[in-house]
């Protein structure tokens, strides 16, 4: 007969994890929050990072600062002693190592701490871990286990699946539920067409990938063209502005 489990709710009490924000070390840290109880009223207090725990999206059009944002996550957590994997799809590592140095000596880490703690998988070099997600899952299950590693950001996602969008949300599911068995915060780098206005479905990432990570952080960039524009954002005309927000978060 088969085996039929289930749990009763009180049991995953245990296993249940704490909310309480992991940082990357800018602005966006302070738009996470949470709510306690003090005096027997409800206060919002800010959440200081990325909900522990969990798998969020970054998606924009190109030169919007996703893999800016990433590479500061990583340094900003290296520095700090914990363990980060990167897993660079595009851009081969040696590359990685010269943006990170160059983040470090920006925001005064110590870079000898940082680079001690950066793990990295060149996927980009390799095309059996590109299209094949169970190599490059049981590559990063390895370096997770041997380097006890906390925070894991995949730049990116969209390059694992960039001429087979149709299997965009498969492969999606197979990483997220890979970080969330390992117990990782993550962050995947996700691209989007240029036409695509960022409002739409497709700016989270495509087909659907928005609905299976806990949350997307979607960033754009704005050229100022008129005086309504330049009189709103308090910026010449001719300037450009980049802007971002939480689309949603389900922790």
């Amino acid at each position: 007969m088969p085996e039929y489990k289930y749990h009763e709710l009180g049991d995953l009490a245990k296993e249940a994890p704490k909310l309480f924000g992991i940082p990357t070390g800018t602005k966006l840290d302070e738009m996470f929050f949470k709510i306690e109880e003090e005096d027997g009223a409800l206060v919002k207090k800010p959440l200081g990072g990325l909900p522990y725990l969990s798998v969020f999206n970054i998606s924009g059009i190109p030169d919007t600062g996703k893999s800016l944002f990433a590479e500061q996550f990583a340094a900003y957590q290296a520095s700090k002693g914990y363990k980060v994997l990167f897993v660079t799809v595009e851009s081969p590592a040696n590359f990685l190592y010269s943006a990170i140095k160059e983040k470090c000596k920006a925001l005064s880490l110590d870079f000898d701490e940082v680079e001690k703690n950066i793990v990295v998988i060149d996927a980009s070099e390799e095309e059996e871990l590109r299209e094949n997600p169970k190599a490059l899952m049981e590559t990063m299950a390895y370096a997770i286990k041997e380097k006890k590693i906390t925070n894991v950001i995949i730049d990116s996602i969209t390059g694992l699946y960039e001429h087979k969008e149709v299997m965009a949300r498969q492969i999606v599911r197979q990483f997220f539920n890979f970080l969330k068995k390992w117990r990782q915060t993550g962050l995947f780098v996700s691209q989007k067409r240029s036409a695509q206005a960022s409002e739409s479905v497709e700016a989270a990432g495509g087909l659907a990938v928005a609905h299976i990570v806990d949350g997307t952080i979607v960033v754009d960039k704005k050229l100022i063209m008129s005086q309504r524009e330049a009189s709103l954002y308090k910026k010449p005309i001719g300037d450009v502005i980049r802007l971002i927000r939480i689309d949603g978060c389900r922790l």
